[in-house]
């Protein structure tokens, strides 16, 4: 921006950019089966791509393998200012941002949630999003510090975890000593 002075020449001054200060926590809505692409490409063009994935032992027809697949099936998760979302949305496999009018930032206690399941390289699944059940905190064990929901799942206690915008949900199976009620 040019600003002049009235007692000398222009002088160049730097705009103030918000966009290095503003970044948020964003889900993006990929293609089918699309989101690993979508997080390499993400990566490439500078922005922080999390794309939490689950270790599944598969059947092929001749052994079985054990598979990294997403963990949120059609989403990946980038952090990001709005003001860098034109290149976002111009990235090859990207749908939308989600968001029920325009985008809307996850919660950063969300997704450092999801980080630490991740980190923990515990078994995870997939888990229908549900209201109903007992919140509780972890207070023992790699998952220290996590708050979620009890439930009861093949006989196993579990922690669902949610990301509320995109309406998904993971669980882990927990030791019933591992945890406290939170009021």
């Amino acid at each position: 921006m040019l600003k002049s002075v009235e007692s000398g020449p222009a002088v160049q001054i730097p705009e103030q950019h918000e966009a290095a200060v503003d970044l948020r926590w964003y889900a993006l809505s990929t293609r089918s089966r699309h989101e690993k692409q979508v997080r390499d490409r993400l990566e490439g063009i500078g922005i922080e791509p999390f794309l939490p994935l689950a270790r599944t032992l598969s059947q092929w027809s001749d052994r079985k393998v054990w598979t990294e697949t997403p963990l949120f099936s059609g989403y990946c998760f980038a952090r990001f200012s709005l003001m860098q979302c034109h290149p976002v949305l111009q990235t090859p496999g990207i749908v939308r941002i989600v968001g029920s009018v325009m985008p809307e930032p996850i919660p950063d206690e969300e997704v450092a949630a999801i980080k630490t399941l991740a980190a923990s390289r515990r078994p995870v699944d997939s888990h229908d999003y549900l209201t109903e059940g007992a919140w509780v905190e972890v207070v023992r064990g790699p998952l220290t510090g996590l708050r979620g929901q009890l439930i009861r799942r093949s006989g196993q206690d579990c922690i669902v975890i949610r990301v509320h915008l995109i309406q998904q949900a993971v669980t882990v199976h927990i030791d019933i000593n591992e945890v406290i009620s939170v009021q």
